[in-house]
Parts: structure tokens; C-alpha cells; sequence
């Protein structure tokens, strides 16, 4: 009877399993940390016993190129977040490329899934999971290929059926220009959200995930001091018309919140208000991922 794993030990599994990866595959092409202050957070906790329960789960990136004749140009990408009592329960991967149509990556990811499963509980798999893709995914593109036959315009649509929602962190937010294109892209993406100017800046949008990720792309060209998103929510929609997209929407299209405390020139914005809009809407967890205080 195998006993059950503690927190403690399960962090320090997975930063043993992050170290393994990182020295197996040095270069920045085959591994990647999407987020290092996960990784931060879970190797403070691994080492201090009074350290809090890490707020987010580790992210990165495994790109893999399998080895088929035919298929030497094909990339695919293994994009990994560790559940924190992971490896007690199965890490969460998306396996992605370009050569993949919709429902075949929904194939070979169920497949994935089905593997991990009867493979993979309790012990560190990232490695399995990785020699998986690599001898498997590649016969993927060719599966089900009439549905990739489908005219482009309707492909293009079912594309489209993820909803996403980036909460987006700026060291501050001021300049008069950065505000109105924060504004106006919204508008133009079809993004619904807010944007809280001073300091520190708050911007969130929501809608369409490839206008959320273009919107991000534009943004993050301006200079900032400091600026990342701190935290993601994708949705697969079912159709993606445009009633489920607007069922997910939690704000009204992108507008300025000035949480303003008490008149002080708009320079530092009241979180007590902040924290209070958030909750409103049903979001008052992310306060804690923004600001690592419990709310008031």
C-alpha cells in the first residue's frame, strides 16, 4: 500500500523533474518555463516549511521533433502545466502544430490522455510523455484526412473556439497614449474587459483568443517598465458562435476603472475598490494572483 505523497514531497519531485528536463535539453528550442515565478514559488515552497501553497501551477513548453523520414520539417509543441499534487495527479498537456488539423489534435490529445492514465500515476512522466509524442504524434497528420479537406472558410471558423482571458500586470500605467490604444484595440478585437491606469496597472481583456493574443503582442511592443501577463483562462466553446462566446464574457466591452484613493491625483488606486469590482463579477480570486494578499 503505497502512501500518500505530501505537498512537500510533491514539489520536490517536480523541481527534481524541471532540473532533469532542463539538462536533458539545454537549448531554449526544445525546453521552455513559460512562467518562472511558478517555478520560483514552488522551489521556495519545496524548501521552506512554512512557505505558502504556491498561487499558480508551473508552465513550459516541450517542443519535440519526431523522428520520421517524411516528417523532418513537422514540430510539435507539448505545452505542460504541473496540477500542484502532481505527479499524484496527471500533468495537463496540450500537444499542438501547425500540420494538425482540429480534430486531429483532439484525437492524438485524447490518445495522450489515455496513455498518461494507464501509464502514469504517481511517478514523474514528463519524459514518457515526451518518448510518447515523439513516436506517435506524427501519424496524427495523416488520420482523418478528409476533415482537413474541408473548404478553408469553414476551418478558419472552427479555429476560432477558444474564449480567453488575460490579466495583464504593468508596474504602472499613466502615459495618455498607451491608455487610448488599450482602449481602441479593445474596441477594434472585439474585447471586452477593463483597464485600471496608476499604479500598479491592471489591464484585463477577454473575447476571441486570437484577438486576445493579438491585442497582447501589440501591447507588449510599447515601452514598459515592467509588464507580463500574470495570469490566463481559456475556454474551448462548443461551435464557438457568437452567443457562447458572449454566455463567457464577464465585463461589459473594455472601459477605464479609476479605483481612485480619495483624490490623490489618480496615482494610486484603491485595491479595497479594486477588490470589491472584482468580486462583483465573479473574479476575486485573481486578486490574490495579482497582489498575494487575501482580499478585504
Amino acid at each position: 500500500e503505497k502512501t500518500e505523497m505530501t505537498n512537500r514531497e510533491e514539489a520536490e519531485m517536480q523541481m527534481s523533474e524541471l532540473d532533469l528536463l532542463s539538462s536533458m535539453f539545454p537549448s531554449e528550442e526544445e525546453f521552455t518555463v513559460t512562467d518562472q515565478l511558478a517555478v520560483a514559488e514552488l522551489k521556495h515552497y519545496a524548501e521552506n516549511e512554512s512557505a505558502e501553497v504556491p498561487s499558480s501551477k508551473v508552465q513550459f513548453i516541450l517542443n519535440v521533433k519526431p523522428e520520421v523520414s517524411n516528417a523532418s520539417l513537422v514540430e510539435f509543441s507539448m505545452v505542460c502545466a504541473l496540477p500542484f499534487k502532481y505527479p499524484t495527479v496527471l500533468p495537463e498537456i496540450t500537444v499542438r502544430s501547425s500540420l494538425l488539423s482540429r480534430a486531429q489534435q483532439i484525437h492524438l490529445n485524447s490518445d495522450l490522455k489515455t496513455y498518461l492514465m494507464q501509464n502514469c500515476s504517481g511517478e514523474p512522466c514528463m519524459l514518457n510523455a515526451r518518448e510518447w509524442v515523439k513516436d506517435h504524434a506524427a501519424a496524427y497528420i495523416d488520420k482523418e484526412l478528409s476533415s482537413s479537406s474541408v473548404t478553408t472558410s469553414n476551418a478558419v471558423q472552427s479555429e476560432d473556439t477558444t474564449f480567453t482571458r488575460l490579466w495583464i500586470y504593468s508596474h504602472h500605467i499613466y502615459n495618455k497614449q498607451k491608455r487610448k490604444n488599450v482602449i481602441d484595440w479593445a474596441k477594434e478585437l472585439s474585447l471586452s474587459g477593463f483597464c485600471m491606469p496608476g499604479k500598479p496597472g491592471v489591464v484585463c481583456v477577454e473575447g476571441l483568443q486570437s484577438s486576445c493574443e493579438e491585442f497582447w503582442s501589440r501591447v507588449r511592443r510599447l515601452t514598459w517598465k515592467r509588464i507580463l501577463i500574470r495570469h490566463r483562462e481559456d475556454v474551448s466553446l462548443e461551435g464557438g458562435g457568437h452567443a457562447e462566446i458572449q454566455k463567457q464574457r464577464k465585463f461589459p466591452p473594455l472601459e477605464e476603472k479609476c479605483f481612485d484613493a480619495h483624490g490623490a491625483r489618480g496615482n494610486h488606486m484603491d485595491l479595497g475598490q479594486l477588490y470589491r469590482f472584482l468580486e462583483e463579477k465573479g473574479c476575486a480570486d485573481i486578486f490574490q494572483m495579482y497582489f498575494g494578499v487575501e482580499g478585504h
